[in-house]
């Protein structure tokens, strides 16, 4: 009898009869009074939330009905029954069980990933090898970092995952929420407390933060994933900007209206892969106040999100719909408090950022201690490196690894008279700490060889072009070259000076396709921080490193001079003047190939 209704008549009765499961789910439509059949407890807001969408016609995306039909905390005898008996999960308990850090990542591979909680990016060595023997117990045998300074496991049986998880925590480490409708791994400054630039210390906001979301289980459940970064304004960025909150420490000065001293911004709605970087609200708060008001933004996006549209469930796009007054009225109304206004004008500039401050050796505020950053290839480390790294860590430096959203990790705590001796051991790995333009900010995404998403193979494809630019370009500023496999930009292309995204390309009229990539230049962060834009579409992989090589050479060749970095340069040419720039050195290096 569908066809006998109209479009809205068949809106109408969707958001009706779900409206009236989901009241049955939570009591079912009876009761003496109206609050009788109201949702009650933590998962409240949620419900609320999606009778709301679909009493106004929307229909719940599937993430949506999977989580109302049974919540994943509440599965969790389920996923290990079922895991034990070797069973990977159908796309609900897919969903699910990313509630606890594990992924199905087939048909990549036939195993879960697993991903962490490490609040700032900061391991203890013990951690750190602890983890290296899980993923040799359990797992493929190392470790990835993330671009949220964080760690992933892959290649993990499905009857091995109680196991990891028990031993996750043994190490005292957790999972819970780093994957699914949830806020992620916390990120702070990597150099956070030993930075003698640094404004303020980020690792007690991200541990409270932290701790705060693993004990309120109404911040589970979003409308979609959450980031949330603190900067500390020290030489090495957070790139907060592309969080959907983010807290930049600032120094206000004398005449703004409120007490001077260390303040933080407050921005909005980063999503780099959608084309946008967080932006001011215009609202500061003292570090103390951050938890609270962080809480109340992700309960105004709980209420407000979009749960119809998985493309459109960011922040940003209720920060679009509604402007960013009407959010931080509602932001006010949840805090009960009014957030501190200040005028910009009154606010010193951040201090310049190091891009190479994450590599090599560089002294600490502490007198005659230094950190020392490792380059790894785009993330990935064997059981003998951790463990080794770890043992340096321990023997030579403080004890802590920092993880970096390069995909690197630094160790600190190192007295002068042994730098040299961590330098000779990190080598002996197989690691480097020696700066270099390329490696210093080449940044890799999983790529298809673990991720179902992906186009390319990012991770072998970025060392093939260091490798090959390395050879032939002698390049004297850092430039980021940033690879991603898919939308979903793990690898945030968009901010790299040079971004590639995986891409099919076609051979033929058959349809027959290869491996490629979309190129597009001029992004940034910190204070250059802006979104790339497209120079060349469908480059096959193959095709890249000499596309790439051309690029620098060109910019070599054609720089107003040694200061122009390599964004300023692209950023003063259209798309179609760069491209003409760089076609004679692409065509010669066609011809040498060929």
């Amino acid at each position: 009898m569908s066809q006998d209704f109209s479009a809205e008549q068949k809106r109408y009765l969707e958001g009706f009869v779900a409206g009236a499961a989901a009241s049955r789910a939570v009591g079912g439509l009876g009761g003496s009074t109206p609050a009788a059949s109201a949702p009650a407890g933590p998962d409240a807001p949620h419900l609320l939330a999606q009778d709301a969408q679909t009493r106004a016609g929307k229909k719940l995306v599937d993430q949506e009905k999977w989580k109302r039909d049974e919540h994943p905390f509440d599965a969790f005898h389920r996923l290990t029954t079922e895991a034990a008996a070797g069973k990977l999960p159908a796309p609900p308990d897919n969903f699910r069980w990313r509630y606890f850090g594990l992924f199905n990542v087939a048909p990549a591979q036939d195993s879960f990933m697993l991903r962490m909680r490490i609040p700032n990016g900061i391991l203890k060595a013990h951690q750190l090898a602890g983890c290296a023997d899980l993923a040799e117990r359990f797992g493929g045998g190392y470790l990835h970092v993330t671009t949220r300074a964080n760690l992933q496991m892959r290649e993990i049986r499905p009857e091995n995952a109680r196991a990891l998880l028990e031993g996750l925590a043994d190490l005292g480490l957790v999972a819970k929420g780093s994957g699914a409708d949830n806020i992620r791994n916390v990120t702070g400054s990597p150099l956070a407390g030993i930075d003698a630039r640094e404004l303020i210390d980020t690792r007690p906001l991200c541990r409270e933060w932290h701790f705060h979301i693993l004990n309120e289980r109404v911040l589970y459940g979003l409308p979609r994933k959450f980031n949330v970064s603190f900067d500390g304004a020290g030489v090495s960025p957070a790139l907060e900007e592309t969080n959907d909150i983010g807290f930049q420490a600032v120094n206000v000065l004398d005449g703004s209206g409120v007490e001077p001293g260390i303040w933080l911004r407050i921005v909005l709605g980063g999503i780099s892969g959608h084309h946008d970087l967080a932006r001011s609200t215009g609202t500061f708060c003292r570090p103390a106040q951050a938890t609270a008001i962080a809480d109340a933004i992700v309960r105004v996006f709980v209420d407000h999100g979009d749960r119809s549209n998985r493309s459109k469930a960011r922040l940003k796009y209720v920060l679009d719909a509604w402007g960013f007054e009407k959010f931080i009225a509602a932001v006010e109304e949840k805090l009960g408090a009014k957030l501190a206004r200040i005028d910009e004008a009154r606010v010193a500039p951040r201090p310049a950022t190091d891009r190479y401050a994450h590599v090599g050796v560089h002294k600490q505020k502490q007198a005659g201690l230094n950190w020392v950053g490792v380059v790894m290839n785009v993330g990935k480390l064997t059981r003998t490196q951790a463990e080794g790294l770890a043992a340096i860590a321990r023997e030579l430096g403080d004890g802590d690894i920092r993880l970096t959203v390069w995909q690197n990790l630094i160790l600190s705590g190192i007295p002068d008279a042994r730098v040299a001796a961590a330098e000779a051991r990190i080598a002996a790995l197989g690691l480097s700490t020696t700066v270099t333009p390329i490696r210093a900010g080449l940044v890799a995404c999983t790529g298809n060889a673990g991720c179902k998403f992906a186009a390319s193979n990012t991770k072998g494809h970025a060392l093939e072009i260091a490798a090959h630019v390395e050879a032939r370009v002698a390049i004297d500023i850092p430039v980021n070259i940033h690879l991603t496999g898919c939308h979903h930009s793990c690898a945030q292309h968009y901010i790299g000076d040079i971004g590639l995204i995986g891409a099919r390309v076609p051979t033929n009229e058959d349809g027959d396709t290869v491996e490629g990539y979309d190129i597009a230049v001029g992004g940034g962060f910190a204070e250059n921080a802006r979104i790339g834009r497209y120079l060349w579409k469908g480059v096959k992989a193959e095709d890249a490193p000499r596309h790439v090589e051309a690029l620098l050479k060109t910019y070599l060749a054609h720089r107003a001079g040694p200061d122009e970095s390599f964004q300023a340069f692209t950023l003063r040419h259209e798309a179609e003047a760069l491209d003409a720039l760089v076609t004679p050195a692409l065509a010669t290096m066609k011809e040498a190939a060929e």
